[in-house]
């Protein structure tokens, strides 16, 4: 039973860090073009 007393903040911690890297990666335009890496890998320059 105590090992939840540190598991779950820990858990809850790990939530809120990948959560504010998402955040981080959106607003630094990571998602803007998804589509435009898979046409320049079929155009032959």
């Amino acid at each position: 039973m105590t090992v939840l007393l540190l598991v779950i903040p820990l858990a809850l911690a790990f939530g809120t860090l990948g959560l504010a890297a998402f955040l981080w990666a959106l607003r630094n335009g990571q998602y803007d073009d998804l589509e435009g890496a898979e046409h320049r890998v079929l155009q032959d320059d």
